[in-house]
């Protein structure tokens, strides 16, 4: 690889760091091609994007991105590739998932939404986020559930009121 093409891998990576904000960097030696072939699909169906990467160009891109990477760089050593998702926890679902039938992909690192994952004991952690859409429906719940509490009272505290009225008239 000349040096002209390695700037310009470089300087792609550090676009697609920019733009996403959650990166899985995950360890899928040793897969064969079949499992290989697999996981590509299973990546591509959950709308993850896997790319394999050489991992010195892989810190030069991190250093070059205005994004803070913290300890991520350190964990480049051996083989890695990268996942890039829109959704914060479908990389790591998909990678717990694809380890029901395999050892691998492990997990090198994450970096979601700001916030720095090392190792995989913290695949759990990853696949316990929850995405933008269902922190928004949980907010919306909450607002939801004190104007219901009001109503269900007027409505059975309107019974009540009536039921008490009639009362008093018969007597």
């Amino acid at each position: 690889m000349t040096r002209e093409e390695k700037a310009n891998v470089i300087q792609d990576l550090t676009s697609q760091l920019a733009d996403s904000s959650t990166i899985y960097l995950a360890d899928i030696s040793g897969l064969n091609a079949t499992q290989t072939s697999d996981l590509r699909r299973a990546c591509f169906k959950a709308n993850v994007k896997l790319a394999v990467v050489k991992n010195t160009l892989l810190a030069k891109a991190m250093e070059a991105s205005e994004k803070e990477f913290g300890e991520l760089p350190g964990v480049l050593k051996g083989n890695t590739s990268l996942m890039f998702s829109e959704v914060g926890n479908a990389p790591a679902k998909l990678i717990k998932t694809f380890r029901k039938k395999s050892e691998k992909p492990l997990l090198k690192g994450a970096f979601v939404e700001e916030a720095i994952y090392i190792g995989d004991e913290n695949l759990d952690a990853l696949v316990s986020i929850k995405s933008k859409e269902e922190m928004i429906g949980e907010v919306i719940g909450l607002l939801q559930s004190p104007a219901k509490n009001v109503i269900s009272g007027l409505k059975s505290g309107g019974g009540k009121l009536a039921g008490i009225l009639k009362t008093l008239s018969e007597r």
